[in-house]
Protein backbone atom coordinates (compact mmCIF):
# COMPACT_ATOMS: atom_id res chain seq x y z
CA UNK A 1 0.00 0.00 0.00
CA UNK A 2 1.24 3.36 -1.13
CA UNK A 3 1.84 5.98 1.70
CA UNK A 4 0.00 9.65 1.55
CA UNK A 5 3.75 10.86 1.84
CA UNK A 6 4.71 9.42 -1.56
CA UNK A 7 5.66 12.17 -3.69
CA UNK A 8 3.14 12.01 -6.92
CA UNK A 9 5.96 11.20 -9.50
CA UNK A 10 6.83 8.19 -7.45
CA UNK A 11 3.64 6.74 -7.33
CA UNK A 12 2.75 7.35 -11.27
CA UNK A 13 6.10 6.26 -12.36
CA UNK A 14 5.29 3.01 -10.04
CA UNK A 15 2.40 2.69 -11.84
CA UNK A 16 4.13 2.30 -15.51
CA UNK A 17 6.69 -0.09 -13.65
CA UNK A 18 5.47 -2.77 -16.80
CA UNK A 19 7.01 -0.15 -19.21
CA UNK A 20 10.65 0.01 -17.23
CA UNK A 21 11.95 -1.06 -20.65
CA UNK A 22 10.21 1.40 -22.95
CA UNK A 23 10.90 5.18 -23.39
CA UNK A 24 7.87 7.51 -24.41
CA UNK A 25 8.93 8.60 -27.67
CA UNK A 26 9.54 3.87 -28.39
CA UNK A 27 5.88 4.44 -27.31
CA UNK A 28 4.99 7.21 -30.22
CA UNK A 29 7.23 5.70 -32.67
CA UNK A 30 5.04 2.39 -31.71
CA UNK A 31 1.87 3.78 -32.57
CA UNK A 32 3.00 5.53 -35.59
CA UNK A 33 4.68 1.93 -37.38
CA UNK A 34 1.13 0.56 -36.23
CA UNK A 35 -0.50 2.67 -39.11
CA UNK A 36 0.18 0.64 -42.24
CA UNK A 37 -0.35 -2.66 -40.26
CA UNK A 38 -3.73 -1.13 -39.19
CA UNK A 39 -4.64 0.14 -43.08
CA UNK A 40 -3.58 -3.64 -44.28
CA UNK A 41 -6.16 -5.24 -41.50
CA UNK A 42 -9.00 -2.20 -42.54
CA UNK A 43 -8.88 -3.22 -46.25
CA UNK A 44 -8.92 -6.73 -45.96
CA UNK A 45 -12.50 -6.18 -44.85
CA UNK A 46 -13.52 -9.57 -43.00
CA UNK A 47 -14.89 -9.89 -39.29
CA UNK A 48 -11.58 -11.38 -38.34
CA UNK A 49 -9.35 -8.58 -39.98
CA UNK A 50 -12.37 -5.96 -38.40
CA UNK A 51 -11.70 -7.20 -35.09
CA UNK A 52 -7.89 -7.50 -34.79
CA UNK A 53 -7.71 -4.04 -36.32
CA UNK A 54 -9.75 -2.91 -33.61
CA UNK A 55 -7.67 -4.53 -31.17
CA UNK A 56 -4.55 -2.44 -32.84
CA UNK A 57 -5.86 0.66 -32.91
CA UNK A 58 -7.03 -0.08 -29.18
CA UNK A 59 -3.90 -0.35 -28.04
CA UNK A 60 -2.28 2.68 -30.38
CA UNK A 61 -4.83 4.94 -28.72
CA UNK A 62 -3.42 3.83 -25.35
CA UNK A 63 -0.05 4.34 -26.25
CA UNK A 64 -0.86 8.14 -26.52
CA UNK A 65 -2.22 8.41 -22.89
CA UNK A 66 0.45 6.39 -21.78
CA UNK A 67 3.57 8.01 -23.43
CA UNK A 68 2.97 11.28 -22.09
CA UNK A 69 1.96 9.96 -18.19
CA UNK A 70 5.27 8.16 -18.98
CA UNK A 71 7.11 11.34 -19.79
CA UNK A 72 6.17 13.12 -17.28
CA UNK A 73 6.55 10.73 -14.64
CA UNK A 74 10.47 10.22 -15.82
CA UNK A 75 10.81 13.31 -16.19
CA UNK A 76 12.25 12.88 -19.93
CA UNK A 77 9.74 15.26 -21.36
CA UNK A 78 11.56 16.26 -24.86
CA UNK A 79 10.89 18.64 -27.93
CA UNK A 80 10.87 15.68 -30.51
CA UNK A 81 8.48 14.19 -28.15
CA UNK A 82 6.11 16.87 -28.37
CA UNK A 83 6.44 17.43 -31.93
CA UNK A 84 5.61 13.30 -32.77
CA UNK A 85 2.92 12.66 -30.34
CA UNK A 86 0.39 15.13 -32.27
CA UNK A 87 1.39 13.97 -35.28
CA UNK A 88 1.03 10.12 -34.38
CA UNK A 89 -2.14 11.29 -33.23
CA UNK A 90 -3.33 12.51 -36.51
CA UNK A 91 -1.51 10.19 -38.77
CA UNK A 92 -2.92 7.16 -36.79
CA UNK A 93 -6.54 8.55 -37.19
CA UNK A 94 -6.47 10.22 -40.90
CA UNK A 95 -4.99 7.26 -42.57
CA UNK A 96 -7.64 4.99 -41.17
CA UNK A 97 -10.25 7.69 -41.87
CA UNK A 98 -9.24 7.89 -45.49
CA UNK A 99 -8.86 3.96 -45.88
CA UNK A 100 -12.77 3.78 -44.03
CA UNK A 101 -13.37 6.30 -46.86
CA UNK A 102 -11.74 4.87 -49.67
CA UNK A 103 -14.10 1.50 -48.83
CA UNK A 104 -16.98 3.33 -48.92
CA UNK A 105 -17.76 2.75 -44.72
CA UNK A 106 -16.97 6.91 -43.28
CA UNK A 107 -18.32 9.89 -44.91
CA UNK A 108 -16.10 11.91 -47.16
CA UNK A 109 -17.35 14.82 -46.49
CA UNK A 110 -16.39 14.59 -42.23
CA UNK A 111 -13.33 13.59 -43.16
CA UNK A 112 -12.53 16.05 -44.93
CA UNK A 113 -13.64 18.57 -42.73
CA UNK A 114 -11.39 17.06 -40.34
CA UNK A 115 -8.81 16.99 -42.20
CA UNK A 116 -8.78 20.69 -43.16
CA UNK A 117 -8.91 22.27 -39.97
CA UNK A 118 -5.81 19.94 -38.83
CA UNK A 119 -3.71 21.36 -41.51
CA UNK A 120 -5.29 24.36 -40.79
CA UNK A 121 -4.52 24.65 -37.20
CA UNK A 122 -0.61 22.88 -38.23
CA UNK A 123 -0.47 25.64 -40.52
CA UNK A 124 -1.34 28.38 -37.50
CA UNK A 125 1.52 26.23 -35.54
CA UNK A 126 4.00 27.00 -37.87
CA UNK A 127 3.32 30.66 -38.11
CA UNK A 128 3.37 30.98 -34.37
CA UNK A 129 6.47 29.22 -33.96
CA UNK A 130 8.18 31.28 -36.73
CA UNK A 131 7.32 34.60 -33.74
CA UNK A 132 8.74 32.28 -31.27
CA UNK A 133 4.97 31.58 -29.25
CA UNK A 134 3.90 28.14 -28.46
CA UNK A 135 0.61 27.63 -28.61
CA UNK A 136 -1.21 25.97 -26.33
CA UNK A 137 -4.16 23.38 -26.66
CA UNK A 138 -7.25 24.71 -26.51
CA UNK A 139 -10.29 23.43 -23.93
CA UNK A 140 -11.86 20.69 -25.33
CA UNK A 141 -8.83 19.59 -27.89
CA UNK A 142 -8.35 16.20 -25.56
CA UNK A 143 -11.98 15.59 -26.50
CA UNK A 144 -11.75 16.28 -29.92
CA UNK A 145 -9.40 13.87 -30.49
CA UNK A 146 -11.13 11.30 -28.12
CA UNK A 147 -14.30 11.27 -30.12
CA UNK A 148 -12.27 10.95 -33.42
CA UNK A 149 -10.79 7.79 -31.65
CA UNK A 150 -14.21 6.63 -30.60
CA UNK A 151 -16.01 7.33 -33.78
CA UNK A 152 -12.83 5.28 -35.60
CA UNK A 153 -13.50 2.52 -33.48
CA UNK A 154 -16.80 1.93 -34.20
CA UNK A 155 -16.43 2.63 -38.13
CA UNK A 156 -13.50 -0.14 -37.48
CA UNK A 157 -16.62 -3.38 -36.67
CA UNK A 158 -18.09 -2.49 -40.16
CA UNK A 159 -19.85 -5.70 -40.10
CA UNK A 160 -21.90 -4.56 -37.40
CA UNK A 161 -21.52 -7.82 -35.30
CA UNK A 162 -24.29 -9.36 -33.36
CA UNK A 163 -26.74 -6.82 -35.39
CA UNK A 164 -25.75 -4.02 -34.37
CA UNK A 165 -25.74 -0.86 -36.12
CA UNK A 166 -22.28 -0.36 -35.34
CA UNK A 167 -21.48 1.66 -38.85
CA UNK A 168 -24.76 4.00 -38.20
CA UNK A 169 -23.46 5.50 -34.92
CA UNK A 170 -19.70 5.72 -35.99
CA UNK A 171 -20.85 8.00 -39.03
CA UNK A 172 -23.01 10.22 -36.56
CA UNK A 173 -20.42 10.20 -34.01
CA UNK A 174 -17.76 11.17 -37.02
CA UNK A 175 -20.14 14.05 -37.92
CA UNK A 176 -20.23 14.94 -34.27
CA UNK A 177 -16.32 14.53 -33.67
CA UNK A 178 -16.47 16.91 -36.65
CA UNK A 179 -18.45 19.61 -35.07
CA UNK A 180 -15.85 19.44 -31.97
CA UNK A 181 -12.94 19.32 -34.35
CA UNK A 182 -14.23 22.44 -36.09
CA UNK A 183 -15.39 24.24 -32.95
CA UNK A 184 -11.69 23.71 -31.48
CA UNK A 185 -10.13 24.40 -34.69
CA UNK A 186 -12.04 27.77 -34.65
CA UNK A 187 -10.38 28.33 -30.74
CA UNK A 188 -7.41 28.30 -32.06
CA UNK A 189 -7.60 30.83 -34.75
CA UNK A 190 -10.16 33.22 -32.66
CA UNK A 191 -7.92 32.92 -29.45
CA UNK A 192 -4.56 34.00 -31.72
CA UNK A 193 -6.04 36.96 -33.83
CA UNK A 194 -7.56 38.10 -30.42
CA UNK A 195 -4.84 38.62 -28.76
CA UNK A 196 -1.98 38.53 -31.21
CA UNK A 197 -0.11 35.57 -30.12
CA UNK A 198 -1.16 32.44 -27.98
CA UNK A 199 1.16 31.86 -25.24
CA UNK A 200 1.76 28.66 -23.36
CA UNK A 201 3.25 25.45 -23.70
CA UNK A 202 2.75 23.70 -26.86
Amino acid sequence: MINQGTPVMARTTGAYRWLKWVTPNQLTFGRILAVPVLLGLIYWRSPWSNYVALALFFLACLTDYWDGNLARARDEVSQMGKMLDPIADKMLISASLIMLVALGIAGPVPTILILMREFAVSGLRQVAALEGVAIAAVRGAKWKTIFQMLATGALLLNHDPLGLPLVAFGQALLWFATLWTLVTGYSYFADYFRHGRVQGPG
